[in-house]
């Protein structure tokens, strides 16, 4: 298997972790991406994956999948038993539930403040995140605004429990840990007043596929 994503960016990191999580991690041969030039958006990376973004999985007999969400359920239920998208038909609720609030509340709220009220990755995206249009600063700082009532919500949510879906680390908490790294990117600070949350961000960095998704 192959993955086509850049490292240190939000989802490519949230895919690394299932990886080291699901003892993947060394099986796997990445292939750089370079986003910062623009290179998801030439015909050659757009003929595996129309909508131009990362990761892609690329599988041995030649298809690809692509989709943070549906690579990690290709990959956690590849063995047969799945440990980060539920087993129970509740458990698959709740992750989904819970995943989904992560990419609208967070990590897909501070890419479009990331893309539309700041340089983004810089002149060589410009024309495809940012356009020029009267509104563009305030689209932005909108969904900044977004972004920062999510970090509320999750933190609320991690008040009562361990993990963003419940009892267990789940395929919800990778998609908050990229929104997480996004926001240092975009320089949304996580205000210290929002204590489970920065707690539970220390513990889950402190887990063993996350470090290793990290570094790699």
């Amino acid at each position: 298997m192959k993955i086509h994503d850049i490292p240190g960016f939000p989802n490519p990191l949230r895919v690394r972790i299932v990886l080291a999580e699901k003892g993947l991690f060394d099986k796997v041969e990445f292939v750089k991406v370079d986003l910062p030039a623009a290179e998801h958006k030439r015909p050659a990376f757009l003929a595996i994956n129309p909508t131009g973004t990362v990761p892609v999985l690329e599988l041995d007999d030649g298809t690809y999948i692509s989709e943070s969400t549906a690579i990690t359920e290709y990959l956690d239920n590849l063995d047969g038993h799945p440990t980060l998208t539920g087993t129970t038909p509740l458990e698959k609720a709740t992750i989904h539930m819970m995943q989904k609030r992560a990419e609208s509340e967070l990590i897909d709220a501070i890419g479009i403040y990331f893309h539309y009220a700041t340089a983004g990755l810089g002149e060589g995206l410009l024309p495809y995140k940012s356009p020029e249009w009267e509104g563009r600063q305030r689209w932005g700082q909108m969904h900044r605004e977004k972004a920062e009532a999510g970090m509320r919500y999750f933190n609320e949510v991690l008040k009562t429990q361990p993990y963003v879906a419940g009892e267990n680390f789940s395929m919800a908490d990778t998609t908050v840990i990229g929104g997480l790294l996004f926001a240092s990117y975009a320089q949304i600070p996580v205000p210290e007043s929002l204590t489970a949350l920065v707690a539970w961000k220390a513990r889950v960095d402190g887990r063993e596929s996350v470090r290793v998704a990290s570094a790699g």
